[in-house]
């Protein structure tokens, strides 16, 4: 059975250890704070006073269980008061040589039976546990910022630890209301191992001048439905933080991923740590402030620079799901379209499903009944490849194989108008492959539109080396006029989003091939420690083991890392006919 901790330390009161002894205080726990002096005492206190404040005013706390709370944390100075604690957990800045004087000074204070528990989120617990006289009862006790609101807890134990200590921690995490995953002592552990990858990758991209801040981080929240675009969290963690421990993760793994960009070195020399110094990637109107306001990075306006050429009539190549919801979009938004089947019963059926999806909207009330056959009227279904003739603008939206895609290409090249732009919508060929088959690679540009196309907001608008300026401008002002948000990038294998999700799922494989942790612990961590919407292997079974495969091979072929080499036991899967929800079987069954 495990114990029950009377009286729990916390050591060190900056945000993240006033929050954890905040979250202790509510379960109804003595706690004593310990900071370096009276001034760092006093902003500890101040920040529970203002964080129960605001759970007061939430309606989350009552104001009589704000005062118990309150009078139930005691705040020092001196370690010497832990003498009666139970359980203490370190939560200063991330140095091993500071965690590891900590402790020592910990081992002279506390009874022998006491657990000490480091909240680091990326050194070694090991290495910290062996300052003490007592490396059995030392844990990891990772919480995720802010403590009082994140549930998710990492308890990291060492080769040393004792299975009781494991047992009592874990009662302990879950009296607080946390949801606990037990793990080894591995730097980043899990949340920050695939997390500060991602991170890491997005910076490269921006360092390179791939794509911009704002475009990096819309692709994310808008292609992903990430909480936070990478630039934007990494001010907010704090880049001297992130830098640590992503210099704590290289030396263990030695991944060139995981090596800090040098671009993050230089802006922490500088004194560009984030939101904490008031600059960052972006620039804020205070320090620890989360405005952003305008700075010389800063976007001018959204009117584009170039002229763009005039679009009133769009073609749709495909009778998919992708080129029947971008066919509906553009016809929502007042277009003429004309979308090409191969057969005169594949049009009907595209036609079928455009219908079906706006009478779901009809039902919804989001549409009336005489918008919907007006967008009805505004779409013709063709066979004959020569009813493009016409269009000023077509989407080519079939079979994402490049043979079939410059086929389409090389016969659009002969029969639509001069002057008309030509797109894909491809997720992970070369755009200029495409364009190459044609006589026009000027008119030729990429627009990857994401499913389902009428929902999703985001369309990476792709520029080849050989593409107008007028026809990218021309692409990202149609993309505006359908309500999509255009984030621009270059030619090369994932554009944004996929470049960045594929390698941190792939991480993900590895981690669970490694038998580190299981596939429900890390979906566990990822979703409830940092906020995204689903665990990496829930959405390798969405998006289908054998299309992630590809898109991961498509990777590794353009930038021969090793690190981003598929994943083993991801081909094997798709080997064995594994390929997610589609067949019923991938990283989980399903009936």
């Amino acid at each position: 059975m495990a114990r029950e901790f009377g009286c729990v330390g916390v050591v060190g009161l900056g945000t993240m250890g006033a929050g954890i002894a905040e979250v202790v205080a509510r379960t109804g726990i003595r706690v004593i704070g310990v900071e370096l002096d009276a001034d760092s005492v006093a902003r500890a206190r101040d920040h529970v006073e203002h964080s129960t404040e605001r759970a007061v005013a939430g309606g989350k706390l009552d104001a009589e269980a704000r005062t118990a709370l309150l009078d139930r944390i005691t705040f020092t100075t001196s370690l010497a008061d832990l003498a009666e604690a139970d359980l203490v957990i370190e939560a200063i800045p991330e140095s091993l040589e500071l965690k590891a004087r900590v402790f020592t000074e910990l081992e002279q204070v506390c009874r022998p039976d006491v657990i000490l528990a480091s909240n680091t989120s990326s050194l070694s617990v090991t290495e910290i546990g062996v300052h003490t006289g007592r490396p059995g009862k030392v844990v990891g006790l990772h919480f995720f910022n802010p403590a009082p609101v994140l549930r998710f807890v990492e308890i990291v134990r060492t080769v040393v630890t004792e299975p009781d200590v494991i047992t009592d921690v874990v009662a302990f995490a879950r009296r607080l209301g946390k949801e606990p995953v037990v793990i080894g002592d591995r730097a980043g552990f899990i949340a920050n191992a695939l997390l500060f990858g991602y991170l890491n990758h997005a910076v490269s991209m921006y360092e390179s001048r791939y794509a911009s801040r704002e475009d990096l981080d819309a692709a994310m929240r808008l292609g992903c439905g990430y909480p936070m675009g990478p630039l934007a969290l990494l001010d907010l963690i704090g880049l001297d933080t992130a830098y640590e421990i992503l210099e704590t993760m290289y030396r263990q793994s030695r991944n060139r991923l995981h090596a800090p960009a040098p671009i993050l070195r230089q802006m922490i020399t500088a004194g560009l740590l984030g939101r904490k110094s008031g600059r960052g990637f972006y620039t804020y109107d205070n320090v620890d402030s989360p405005t952003v306001v305008p700075d010389a990075l800063t976007p001018t306006s959204n009117v584009e620079q170039s002229s763009t050429r005039e679009v009133n009539r769009v073609g749709v190549v495909g009778t998919g799901t992708m080129a029947t919801g971008i066919a509906e979009v553009f016809a929502r938004n007042g277009f003429d379209v004309v979308l090409r089947a191969r057969s005169a019963e594949r049009a009907e059926s595209a036609v079928d499903t455009v219908r079906r999806s706006l009478d779901r909207q009809v039902v919804k009330g989001r549409l009336s009944e005489q918008a919907r056959d007006s967008v009805l009227a505004r779409l013709r279904a063709v066979v004959e490849l020569d009813e493009l003739a016409d269009c000023d603008l077509v989407i080519e939206a079939v079979a994402e194989e490049l043979s079939v895609k410059q086929a389409v290409f090389g016969a659009l090249d002969e029969v639509v108008k001069p002057g008309a732009v030509l797109a894909t919508t491809t997720s992970s060929l070369p755009v200029i492959e495409c364009a190459a088959a044609t006589s026009r690679p000027a008119d030729v540009v990429g627009l990857h539109f994401f499913n389902p196309a009428p929902v999703m907001k985001l369309v990476e608008v792709v520029s080849t080396i050989a593409v107008a300026e007028d026809v990218v401008a021309t692409a990202r002002e149609v993309c505006r006029r359908v309500g999509k948000h255009p984030v621009h990038c270059a030619d090369r294998a994932g554009f944004i989003v996929n470049a960045l999700l594929f390698p941190y799922l792939n991480d993900a494989v590895k981690m669970l091939e490694a038998h580190y942790a299981d596939a429900e612990d890390i979906d566990t961590a990822m979703k409830v420690g940092c906020g995204l919407p689903m665990g990496p292997f829930e959405l390798l079974d969405v998006v289908g083991l054998d299309v992630s495969l590809a898109i991961e091979r498509t990777l590794y072929y353009e930038f021969r890392d090793a690190g981003l080499a598929p994943a083993p036991l991801l081909e094997h899967l798709v080997t064995a006919g594994r390929l997610g929800r589609k067949t019923g079987k991938g990283f989980r069954d399903y009936r």
